[in-house]
């Protein structure tokens, strides 16, 4: 009876899988395929949602570098699916609003994107290691996820040179800036803090974003 039980929960648990995956792959556009699958609570209704990563598969867009090794410049995109009652419906879509992974980074290295759901909040992250990191923080309002925060930081190895945050929603900018010419290690900076108002009639919709590159709230 048990081995029984075992059989028909594995059996339910794989066509439930099975079923998911085929649900997710039906909200891809012909042209792309998923390349992450990132998922939590978006809209803290205590329901798993889940946020796809996708990427474009234009052949023409496969380059050779000065290597001769192939280079995928394929953009990347976002869709977000709300779990309504262990069913998905797309939320939000923008399927190339992010540069590809192996984008020239002209001194440094191309940034690494990483997407995370934290506090019911979507994060999406640009890292460029010991050269610091740029953050965009996004709520979920009616239909779609609109910007209400943004953080960077311009380092120079251990040391933090420049931090901005911003809040969309006070239309608040702080500005940190190390002081101290002679820090080379982290904890030595020496920061003048400054405030200033942001001038911004609406929130930023990420359906509505066309380049992640082109956002630059650091002036």
């Amino acid at each position: 009876m048990r081995q029984l039980m075992l059989t028909v929960i594995l059996f339910l648990t794989t066509a439930i899988l099975g079923q998911t995956k085929q649900e997710l792959t039906n909200f891809v556009p012909k042209g792309f395929v998923i390349s992450e699958k990132i998922t939590g609570d978006l809209n803290k209704d205590g329901l798993t949602d889940c946020v796809l990563i996708i990427k474009g598969t234009d052949k023409k867009k496969i380059i050779k570098d000065e290597d001769s090794e192939e280079v995928d410049l394929n953009r990347r995109g976002i869709i977000i699916l709300l779990n309504k009652n262990n069913h998905y419906e797309l939320t939000t879509k923008n399927y190339n609003c992010f540069s590809s992974a192996n984008e020239d980074g002209g001194v440094y290295f191309a940034p690494e994107l990483s997407i995370d759901i934290i506090k019911g909040n979507l994060s999406i992250h640009y890292g460029q290691g010991r050269y610091g990191f740029c953050r965009y923080t996004f709520r979920l309002h009616d239909s779609d996820f609109e910007l209400i925060g943004y953080d960077s930081s311009d380092d120079s190895g251990p040391v933090v040179n420049r931090e901005i945050s911003i809040n969309f929603l006070t239309k608040k900018k702080q500005i940190k800036e190390n002081t101290n010419e002679n820090a080379t290690e982290e904890g030595e900076e020496v920061f003048k803090e400054a405030w200033e108002k942001v001038q911004i009639d609406k929130l930023i919709k990420l359906s509505d974003i066309k380049d992640f590159d082109k956002l630059d709230f650091n002036n």
